[in-house]
């Protein structure tokens, strides 16, 4: 979790149109994932029953990150992460209905105490339109988001999740590739640290020890502990950003922790 919440202050400061940061970034995880998989003599054999679900997964998964770079760039870091943390709650209300598991009523009760969390870090989702833009595209991005993991939920069980993050990547900066002859790239090459980091560290690492945990828990209990996320995010933007929160962020933050930390207790029991 703390390797994916780079995501919210490297897509505020990658100065690149957002495309061609998201294309760069799966096409340099790719080139990770695969020296990895390769170096850990992981296959890449993928049943032909399962391809079009890995494939569907890969699509989900670039809308996700596109829709979740705009909103951060039409608001700032805490609204654009805190809107897209609404996936705890949509996951919990589609997992249900698409894995046919029972529904748990805890799992609405801590989804709703996120909410009343989001609600006080980001309380001016209103403030203008810009922001009302990025609070629609943070939800959008949260509905693919919870699709997808619901989607790779059962296959995460049968494959590596570095070989499942390598087709992900892969299909996804196959998709984008022809970005780079769209928008003027001159900028690129002084955003290669950035781009970088949120290759090796968001990416590559990050989403994979994610797709791992697959393995322990279910999508809903995952995307609750991950509610952390908004956490570290912020003070990843205090250190570099200089974003100081408010007493309200420190308040909405408490009530996401205090779901992580229930939600971690019932796993454990």
């Amino acid at each position: 979790m703390l390797f994916i919440s780079t995501s919210g202050a490297l897509g505020r400061y990658v100065q690149l149109p957002v495309p061609v940061t998201i294309a760069s970034r799966a096409g340099l995880a790719f080139l990770f994932l695969m020296l990895y998989c390769k170096w850990k003599k992981i296959s890449f054999h993928i049943e032909k029953r399962d391809r079009p679900v890995l494939f569907l997964g890969g699509i989900l998964m670039g809308v996700h990150w596109l829709t979740y770079f705009y909103a951060l760039q039409f608001s700032n870091v805490a609204i654009g992460m805190l809107s897209m943390f609404t996936y705890p709650i949509i996951t919990a209300l589609l997992e249900p209905l698409i894995l046919k598991t029972s529904f748990q009523r805890i799992h609405f009760v801590l989804g709703l105490l996120v909410l009343g969390g989001i609600y006080l870090l980001a309380p001016d989702f209103d403030s203008g339109n810009s922001h009302i833009i990025a609070v629609g595209l943070g939800v959008f991005s949260a509905v693919a988001y919870a699709l997808r993991n619901i989607i790779l939920k059962s296959r995460a069980a049968h494959y590596n999740g570095s070989m499942m993050m390598t087709y992900q990547t892969g299909i996804v900066g196959f998709i984008l590739a022809p970005v780079f002859f769209m928008y003027n790239i001159e900028a690129i090459s002084d955003q290669w640290p950035a781009l970088l980091t949120l290759a090796l560290f968001t990416t590559a690492i990050g989403h994979t020890l994610f797709l791992n945990c697959f393995k322990h828990f279910s999508i809903t209990t995952v995307s609750i502990l991950s509610s952390i996320q908004p956490i570290y995010g912020i003070l990843i933007g205090i250190v570099f950003l200089s974003e100081i929160p408010s007493w309200t962020t420190v308040m909405g933050g408490i009530l996401i922790l205090s779901s992580v930390v229930i939600e971690s207790v019932r796993s454990y029991k």
